[in-house]
Formats: structure tokens, C-alpha cells, sequence
């Protein structure tokens, strides 16, 4: 385990400010999301890495839903914060905000929660220290990432090979725009 057994949020959060250039863009002239999913790794990365003290990997990504597009000239910043640590895991907490900084108009353009895992030298995972919660909000944050964490596997379960059943669920296709045109063997 690492030399502290547990950290408060607050010791690893991370903040990022990036002008947004023209080589930034995709061909509508708005932020390229890729560029930003790349930023938002970078950043998942160092807060992790900062609470963990040791080199970690992106296991998963959850929820990029772009809310607001960001234009060549506004200013980026990012804020990630570790919201939950499993025993070799953390769940990074990410917001994306950008700022017309002649306007000084700020709109939220993401926020994504990036689970990262820690390593070793030689690639094995490493325990991480525990999480100090300081306020309600970082308890909501932990719990948040507990219920996304629950759901996720609720959906593997249900929608595995194994156990998947077409018939519990034509009811809930209905009203979808949908054809179901199935062989007679499945």
C-alpha cells in the first residue's frame, strides 16, 4: 500500500487551463471531442496518479455526454478530483467548463467520470490509500460512483449470453424505431 493509508480529496485534486487554437477543431470549426477526451485522460491520469502515487491506467469511461460545444479562442479548464477508490481503482470525477474570455461567459460542457487503476513497475496493480471525505459533497460524489458502479454490473448480468431472454423484453421495444426480423432458431 502506499506511505498513507488514507487521503482527503482535496490533496489530489487537479486543475488544467488550455486555449482552445484553431488545430483543435473539426471541420464544423467547433473543439474536436476527441481533443478533449484526450485532455480529460491526461488529467484523469494525474489525479489519479497524485492520490495513488503510483503510474495508472484508464480502465473504463463513463458518460461523455458533450453538453455545449466549445469554439476556437474560449478557454478550457478542467477540475478532477478522486469521487471513489475501490481497493486497486479510483473513479476521477471530471468537469469540463470553457470560458469566452472576452465575454467572460463560462458554460459547463462535460462532465465524465474516468475509473483508473493503479500499478507497479512491472504492470501489477497496487492497492490504493483509502478516501477521507470532507464534506457532503464528496460524500454524494462517492456515493454516486457507487450506484453507477452497481448499475453497471446489474446491466452485465441481465444482458449476459447466459441469462438473456428476447421474450422479457419485446414489450419494452415497443415504440422504437425498430424491425425484429429474427430466424426461427433464435
Amino acid at each position: 500500500m502506499s506511505k498513507h493509508n488514507f487521503k482527503p480529496v482535496d490533496s489530489s485534486r487537479v486543475s488544467i487551463s488550455q486555449l482552445m487554437q484553431p488545430s483543435h477543431s473539426n471541420f464544423g470549426g467547433k473543439i474536436h471531442g476527441g481533443y478533449i477526451l484526450s485532455l480529460m485522460d491526461q488529467i484523469a491520469f494525474a489525479c489519479a496518479s497524485k492520490h495513488s502515487e503510483t503510474y495508472c491506467v484508464t480502465a473504463s469511461v463513463d458518460t461523455v455526454d458533450f453538453l455545449n460545444p466549445i469554439e476556437i479562442g474560449e478557454l478550457v479548464t478542467m477540475k478532477a478530483s478522486v469521487n471513489y477508490v475501490g481497493r486497486t481503482s479510483m473513479v476521477v470525477g471530471i468537469r469540463v467548463e470553457s470560458e469566452n474570455i472576452q465575454t467572460g461567459t463560462v458554460k459547463h460542457c462535460n462532465s465524465s467520470y474516468f475509473t483508473m487503476v493503479a500499478k507497479d513497475d512491472n504492470g501489477k496493480t497496487v492497492e490504493v490509500p483509502g478516501l477521507i471525505l470532507n464534506d457532503k459533497t464528496e460524500v454524494k460524489r462517492f456515493l454516486k460512483a457507487i450506484k453507477r458502479k452497481d448499475t453497471k454490473i446489474h446491466r452485465q448480468q441481465e444482458f449476459s449470453s447466459d441469462s438473456f431472454a428476447l421474450d422479457n423484453y419485446i414489450e419494452d421495444l415497443k415504440g422504437y424505431k425498430i424491425k425484429i426480423e429474427l430466424p426461427e432458431s433464435i
